[in-house]
């Protein structure tokens, strides 16, 4: 039965992140126009100071705690968590063929995709550990009494779901410009947030059917956020020049994050 809670928080949870990814690519229904790269920058910033903080308050600090908790040296399953979290989306990042919106460089394996597939895919990549993060933090909130787990958790999905607003319609928008329909722009870009529900609900199975490997898979999370945000979010904000605008995102998205991490958890 317990079971069956955490796998419905977890649901909870990232079905309200994945809300916010459609109501984002909702927008192309009001706007004609593409973003604008100066507001692209503040979002992506955001995007990467709501993840950086994130990684810390919400997994790697719970990871240490209930390691501890758990009689372990507290530090090996946050570091090896992190590790692997980080080579998995590296690898990821190597052989799935994915588009960046603004480029026409393809990365990953050599395929015959069509260019909006693989943009799709790109932010697809950077869904998978937020719905891992959610998912574990909706999971605890089950297992927990107590209030401020719970508060926890709705923070983390909040400042999630802040940055999932414009990341939809940064899917959504563009795709319309590639001669996509607005109906057919919306439902492409909300699917690009599907893949958090699943990663969530995915996550909390292994969590609950393996004893002691919770630190182990919140770092893990931790690890793949942090690679997101190196290897594409922050060079994205900046655009190979030093951006006033992506740095002021990554800052306040740290901040509100933390805010909403301490204040509620």
């Amino acid at each position: 039965m317990n079971n069956i809670n955490e796998i419905l928080y977890a649901l909870m949870g990232t079905g309200f992140t994945f809300f916010a990814t459609a109501l984002g690519s909702a927008m192309v229904f009001l706007f004609r126009n593409d973003i604008k790269a100066s507001t692209q920058r503040v979002f992506l910033g955001f995007a990467a100071g709501v993840m950086i903080a994130a990684s810390v308050w919400s997994l790697l600090i719970p990871s240490i705690e209930m390691a501890k908790e758990q009689g372990k040296v507290s530090f090996i399953p946050a570091a090896g968590g992190f590790i692997l979290g980080g080579a998995f989306l590296l690898i990821l990042d190597r052989f799935l063929p994915h588009l960046h919106i603004g480029t026409n460089e393809v990365e990953g394996i050599s395929s015959n995709f069509k260019r909006t597939t693989m943009l799709v895919l790109a932010v697809t990549l950077h869904n998978i550990p937020e719905g891992m993060a959610v998912g574990l933090a909706f999971s605890l909130a089950a297992q927990s009494a107590e209030t401020g787990a719970f508060m926890g958790a709705i923070a983390l999905a909040i400042g999630m779901a802040l940055q999932n607003f414009p990341e939809g319609a940064a899917i959504s928008l563009p795709l319309k410009k590639e001669g996509f329909s607005n109906k057919k722009s919306f439902i492409y870009g909300a699917l690009s947030g599907i893949v958090e529900p699943i990663a969530g609900v995915i996550t909390v199975i292994i969590a609950s059917s393996v004893v002691g490997v919770m630190p182990w898979i919140l770092s893990f999370a931790a690890g793949a956020m942090i690679y997101v945000v190196v290897e594409e979010l922050i060079p994205e904000a900046n655009l190979g020049t030093h951006s006033h605008t992506g740095t002021i995102g990554v800052m306040a998205g740290f901040l509100i994050m933390m805010i909403l991490d301490v204040a509620l958890g």
